[in-house]
């Protein structure tokens, strides 16, 4: 039998033993120093235990530990890291300002990102710098975001100069590109040469090309994670650069000092200002008056308001809006009488861009628990307009008077969506990390409307005002997942997720269950093997032929005869950080693809969505490669080289869907190999350089290279561009041509002064396509005629020519920072 000292301490070793291993946890926002700006997967680690933890998407982190002493390594890359040392007792909040390195010495400790290093679980995902955005020299200067993701591996451009991604296989409507979370449905500006991301707005750009978290969903191929800055918290500053093509100007600071900030920028081109005057003196040369105008511009809007209530409750409210726009008025004709003045005007206005906006709350609902509620809506819109316009005036009356008519012709075209997510991070203890959340959006498809108006300013019975087009199309699109990485031991890290989608369309309900999986074993602490799957489900398509991206570009959902998409991506690699200088990986990829579309032989798309069920077959495709990077974040010296080998191929070989007589054909845009090598150094404070050079096999093509006669082969496919007549073109087999192989360099300088004001000014003088290479941007078809003396008849050869768009451009832009 226990006596009573025995008892006590007994009790004593008990709650002794239960203090010991109490866990307590640490949690706060991590931000820049200087700006309040925050920090965005941010590591803090714990150098006793060798535990961490990584800040969200809003800077905010959260460690669990045992009670006791502890030390804290915050770090950032491109910041000085922070040490917090104390006993920990309780429950603490300590919110960290690193502050950035601006030392020359390239080789100062630079935290790594744990979601994406080589102590991370996941793979094929690549963060890229905004200053490198901002340096990489590109066409007309104007450095673009999309520009830089072309020259990772894994990611191709299509046609020269275009703003499209085209990611391991997978078409440009297969990518998901967020903006503050919220997608964005055409991000392309003048036909596809400029995207819509103005890079002075933005501060962390993400690329994910497979093994995706199971947050992610909806697009098969790959997704772009933007986010905007929030500005700066402590004074107000900006910046505006007058370029080439456009100009732009961005300012941010405090409304409430370190409670309220703003951020704004805007964007717009002048080629229509600057050739106004042209336009118009040639018109008068030609007999015109001075209602004559064309010309084309876009522009962009980004704004961002901030507020924070407390450490545990912040409010965001975010918009984007883009717009391009071609207009013309131009005489096409005239005559002239005694008594009457008669004027023909042919009128065109095509407009067409995006409207985003979203409301955000943050609120952390325990130190463990943090919760983002987010509203928003977008829109994406096209407009044609087409007119002619009569104006007669008789002379004969005092004053002259004058009658108008006018037919105007209108397609309208778009998509709205209205969506409310909530999004929760959980962090019960070092060794989970676990994120949760639920999607709803109404979509609405605004096909194709055409709208006829005759207007007469005498008769006013005499007119017509008719629409005519497909109805409105409307789903509802559901979505939860759950993810959790874990930390087994030191060596394993596993992160597991599950995507739950529904799509709700025309009284048909689609499912969708997509596992996500990805592993990390640490080899060394240098050295790590990863390994993911990812199948994701793609619910709306979007209807285009062309070369480059057209505003008549129709997003479409998908039907009861048209099922959605589905892909199966596995991938496996190496990846290893070279201390103080790179990081290294080289991994490959399979990829299934399913219910893909293709247009039938002969079928095109004219803007028109009427019965294009029937113009387009389903099939199935594969991607494999293998993709190396070597990358460098840091020090002045920074950059990437990136080398891929990979393969894509389509099958056609249903019954009602066969396309190439059922034989597998290369994808249009499967190319072989692809090179990058992209850097940027800093010689000084006043004087940096950049340059970049790409090299990729030639894009696909399709061509007749014979003719047959139509009599020999009744049934003969006869494919695409049929000529009635004896012979016929005849397509052996899709995508049966290669282009040349294309390469091209740029070279960037930029040259900076403080000013005796204290600002700095900025020049930048860049040249792209260095050594002018001719590179196709297409090929096509033309006959050479030449007479034979001898027969006494003209000899038709036809041969392929190429067509080149961008030869040197020398470019040069002025930016001052206050």
């Amino acid at each position: 039998m226990l006596t009573r000292k025995k008892k006590l301490l007994l009790l004593f070793i008990f709650f002794t033993t239960v203090l010991s291993a109490q866990n307590y946890t640490i949690s706060g926002y991590i931000t820049d120093g200087a700006n309040g700006e925050t920090l965005i997967s941010a590591t803090v680690i714990d150098k006793n235990s060798a535990k961490g933890a990584v800040s969200n998407n809003y800077g905010y982190y959260s460690l669990t530990l045992p009670r006791g002493a502890v030390s804290l390594n915050y770090s950032y890359i491109g910041y000085e890291s922070e040490t917090a040392a104390f006993s920990l007792q309780k429950d603490t909040v300590l919110n960290i300002a690193l502050r950035l390195n601006n030392t020359l010495d390239e080789v100062t400790v630079i935290g790594q990102r744990s979601e994406v290093g080589v102590r991370g679980s996941q793979m094929s995902a690549v963060e890229v710098p905004i200053n490198l955005i901002k340096n990489i020299p590109t066409l007309f200067g104007e450095n673009d975001m999309i520009k830089a993701l072309q020259l990772l591996p894994g990611v191709q451009s299509g046609t020269e100069g275009s703003a499209g991604l085209y990611v391991r296989g997978g078409g440009p409507d297969e990518n998901l590109l967020l903006l503050d979370g919220v997608p964005l449905y055409n991000v392309n500006h003048m036909l596809g040469f400029f995207s819509v991301f103005n890079s002075d707005a933005l501060k962390n750009v993400t690329l994910y090309k497979g093994s995706f978290p199971a947050r992610f969903g909806g697009r098969l191929s790959s997704v772009v994670d933007v986010r905007m800055k929030d500005g700066d918290d402590k004074k107000i500053r900006g910046s505006a650069t007058i370029g080439l093509i456009s100009s732009k100007i961005q300012l941010e600071g405090p409304i409430i000092k370190e409670k309220t900030t703003f951020n704004v920028s805007a964007r717009r081109t002048y080629i229509d200002i600057l050739t106004q005057p042209l336009i118009k003196a040639a018109a008068k040369r030609e007999g015109g008056d001075g209602n004559t105008n064309a010309g084309y511009y876009f522009y962009d809007l980004n704004a961002k308001f901030t507020h924070k209530f407390s450490d545990r409750d912040k409010l965001y409210l975010s918009a984007y809006m883009g717009d391009d726009a071609i207009y013309a008025k131009v005489r096409t004709g005239s005559s002239y009488s005694s008594q009457w003045e008669e004027k023909d005007y042919t009128k065109l206005n095509w407009g067409w861009g995006n409207l985003v906006t979203a409301l955000r709350w943050n609120r952390v609902l325990s130190n463990k628990l943090f919760v983002n509620t987010t509203a928003s809506f977008t829109r994406y819109r096209s407009k044609l307009g087409l007119g002619a316009e009569n104006v007669m005036t008789n002379k004969t009356v005092t004053p002259p008077k004058t009658t108008s008519s006018e037919l105007a012709m209108a397609y309208n075209s778009g998509i709205h969506d209205w969506t409310v997510k909530m999004d929760f991070d959980y962090m019960p203890n070092a060794n989970h990390d676990i994120k949760f959340g639920a999607n709803y959006t109404y979509h609405t498809f605004r096909p194709d409307v055409t709208s006829m108006k005759f207007v007469d300013s005498e008769e006013v019975t005499n007119k017509v005002d008719t629409v005519i087009g497909n109805s409105n199309v409307y789903a509802h699109e559901n979505m939860a997942y759950v993810e959790d990485n874990i930390s087994i031991g030191k060596l394993l890290k596993v992160n597991l997720g599950l995507h739950l989608s529904t799509f709700h369309v025309q009284n048909e309900n689609y499912f969708s269950l997509q596992p996500r999986v990805g592993l990390r074993v640490l080899l060394t602490d240098d050295l790590s093997f990863k390994a993911g799957y990812a199948n994701m489900s793609q619910y709306i398509h979007m209807l285009s032929n062309s070369l480059v991206s057209l505003p008549t570009d129709l997003w479409v959902p998908v039907t009861k005869r048209i099922k959605p998409m589905n892909s199966h991506q596995y991938s496996a690699g190496f990846f290893y950080s070279l201390a103080g200088i790179a990081e290294l990986s080289v991994e490959g990829y399979y990829k299934t693809m399913n219910n893909l579309l293709e247009y039938k032989d002969g079928a095109s798309f004219m803007g028109i969505s009427t019965n294009w069920e029937d113009k387009v077959s389903t099939g199935r495709g594969t991607a494999y490669g293998v993709e190396f990077l070597a990358q460098r974040s840091f020090g002045n010296t920074t950059g990437w080289l990136g080398y891929t080998w990979a393969k894509s191929d389509k099958i056609f070989d249903e019954p009602g869907n066969v396309l190439n007589g059922g034989k597998p054909f290369p994808a249009k845009y499967d190319r072989r190999h692809d090179v990058s090598f992209t850097l940027a150094h800093k010689f000084s404070d006043r004087i940096d350089v950049s340059g970049s050079w790409v090299f990729s096999t030639g894009n696909t093509a399709t061509f007749a290279f014979h003719e047959v006669k139509e009599a020999d082969f009744p049934n003969l496919d006869k494919g695409f561009n049929y000529y009635s007549g004896q012979t016929v073109p005849h397509v052996s087999s899709r995508n049966n041509f290669r282009y040349n192989n294309y390469h091209r360099m740029d070279l960037g300088v930029n040259f900076h002064k403080v000013t005796k004001r204290g600002n700095l000014r900025t020049w930048n003088i860049s040249i792209y396509n260095v050594y002018n290479q001719w590179n196709p941007f297409f090929v096509y078809a033309d006959s050479d005629n030449k007479y034979n003396a001898e027969t006494g008849e003209t000899e038709s050869t036809t041969k392929l020519k190429q067509a080149t768009l961008f030869p040197i451009i020398p470019s040069v832009s002025y930016t001052i920072k206050f």
